[in-house]
């Protein structure tokens, strides 16, 4: 699956750490950036994939769980850590849930908003993943 734990550098101090995003820590073109907070702990966000999109999910604040689907494979992976990003490519199904409270979860990602991009449906998704492996 065509994902990544990205770390985040930090500079250490007794005050307070600070993370440090730059052009080498990311692997691609910042072209937008939005957060989502005050998430319910029962909903989910996501639930959908991207044809060409990349995206890096950071939690700012707090956890929550990245529900991962290629069509074959499934994993959940728990984001708690400020300075551990979470890189997903194209064409994979992605759902956010279990949110603590206080969580905060900063995307970044490769191109601005273009609802062509994305696949709302899942049987949709499977169809597009099994169309696009031929």
């Amino acid at each position: 699956m065509e994902i990544q734990i990205i770390e985040i550098p930090k500079i250490k101090n007794t005050k307070g750490n600070i993370g440090v995003i730059e052009m080498d820590v990311v692997p691609f073109d910042i072209k937008r950036v939005y957060y989502l907070y005050d998430v319910p702990s029962s909903a989910k966000r996501g639930g959908h994939a991207h044809k060409a999109l990349l995206q890096l999910l950071i939690p700012l604040s707090g956890s929550f769980d990245v529900v991962l689907k290629d069509g074959t494979e499934k994993i959940t992976i728990t984001l708690n850590k400020p300075d551990r990003g979470l890189l997903i490519k194209s064409n994979i199904w992605r759902e956010l849930e279990n949110f603590s409270s206080g969580a905060v979860c900063m995307v970044i990602a490769s191109e601005v908003y273009d609802e062509d991009d994305y696949i709302r449906n899942y049987d949709d998704f499977l169809a597009y993943i099994k169309t696009n492996q031929q």
